[in-house]
């Protein structure tokens, strides 16, 4: 087997099984899990629609590359939400159709690391799992830079040695953050591609949740955005990871994309041809019809924006909790221990959250997560405001 298994911890969900395990929760109060990230919202009936006419599609063997018509509708897509060049996105050197961004993630970082140059992967802590176990898996070092309050839960890049740089092969970046919910701003990200091409790293930007987020007017930047205000053009360097599970409601049909770098993007198509990650037909053409709509998308937004106003309006007179940048996440702190936050409130209220610490890790005897859950407004607008009756029940019962 592998040794580097032997490196990964359980998924924090397996963690937060055995907690809630050791107790029961009262039989008559319905479970509310705000736990998982799993949207609750309906799927765009135009996806449903293209899958069912498309059904015949099965009996054909996809292309890992993908099709043309979806390559087409994710550069169109990507190039007017992120103001980029006329034509730099082409849809036929710097597009991959993937099976959701977790596989990508993963796949990803095993064909871009060379492991025989003691190679260094830097990410964010707390942390998208799959960050943690590609570069293990991968041969690399992980190097965990906190973010907190205190620095708006945006990584200190300032505070990497220039040793680490030298040796770093890859820097993944979650904006939105996964658990924060915060944004990168754009001069972070032009830092950032600056000592990309200085060291020569990969930047990677986990952008999955960059749909949801509450002002209208200003959504979050992304990698590419900053790459077009700079004229990179090429995007050297520099890929994204973008999903439909969250921007349209469609966890269960695995689609994403990643995109930059045609170079990168060569030599990944590559791997993908042995790795064997093809996007079966039927789904790749509902995935063009659901990047190609946006009504579907800013209706998603709305219903967000409505449970954010709910729960916040029930949970900030009796807890430290503010609205997120982005994401459908609320990440506040706790009065006692996370890990027995969450479990006694599951005793006592039998409603789900995630201890921060689960997607955390205990650096320098300091973990950023602790004292913190992680709670996703995924359920029903009236189920956010059952949960956040009962947080707050609890919370008075302390």
């Amino acid at each position: 087997m592998n040794p580097d298994l032997k490196k990964l911890q359980p998924y924090p969900f397996e963690k937060l099984k055995a907690l809630l395990g050791a107790v029961n929760p009262p039989s008559d109060l319905r479970p509310i899990s705000l736990s998982i990230g799993e949207p609750k919202h309906p799927s765009p009936q135009i996806v449903i629609d293209s899958i069912n006419t498309n059904m015949a599609k099965l009996a054909v063997y996809p292309t890992t590359k993908g099709i043309p018509e979806l390559r087409l509708a994710i550069s169109e897509w990507a190039s007017k939400r992120f103001n980029l060049a006329a034509s730099s996105l082409c849809s036929e050197n710097n597009i991959l159709p993937v099976n959701g961004t977790r596989e990508a993630i993963f796949s990803f970082t095993q064909a871009v690391i060379d492991r025989t140059q003691n190679p260094l992967v830097i990410s964010p802590n707390p942390f998208y799992q799959i960050y943690e176990g590609a570069a293990y898996l991968a041969g690399a070092e992980l190097l965990l830079l906190p973010t907190t309050d205190k620095n708006g839960f945006v990584p200190d890049y300032d505070s990497v040695s220039e040793e680490n740089w030298k040796q770093c092969q890859l820097v993944f970046l979650c904006s939105p953050g996964n658990p924060t919910g915060a944004v990168t701003p754009i001069s972070t990200l032009k830092k950032l591609i600056a000592l990309a091409d200085k060291h020569d790293f990969i930047i990677a930007s986990d952008e999955c949740y960059s749909e949801i987020y509450c002002d209208e007017s200003n959504p979050p930047v992304g990698l590419l955005q900053a790459c077009a205000e700079l004229g990179r053009d090429n995007y050297q360097r520099c890929v994204v990871f973008h999903s439909l599970s969250k921007r349209s409601n469609l966890p269960g049909l695995r689609s994403g994309f990643i995109a930059g770098d045609a170079e990168i993007m060569d030599q990944y198509l590559k791997y993908r041809t042995y790795h064997g990650g093809a996007m079966p037909v039927q789904h790749q053409l509902a995935s063009t019809q659901a990047w190609k709509d946006e009504t579907h998308v800013k209706e998603n937004r709305d219903a967000y924006r409505i449970k954010f106003d709910e729960v916040l309006k029930i949970l900030q007179p009796v807890m430290d909790v503010t609205q997120t940048d982005a994401s459908f996440y609320l990440w506040p702190k706790t009065p006692i221990s996370d890990e027995i936050f969450a479990q006694q409130l599951y005793a006592q209220q039998h409603v789900t959250v995630l201890p921060g610490s689960y997607v955390s890790r205990t650096v320098e005897d300091s973990n950023p997560g602790k004292n913190h859950i992680r709670m996703a407004l995924v359920a029903s607008v009236d189920d956010c405001k059952e949960a956040a009756q009962r947080i707050k029940q609890f919370i008075q019962s302390l």
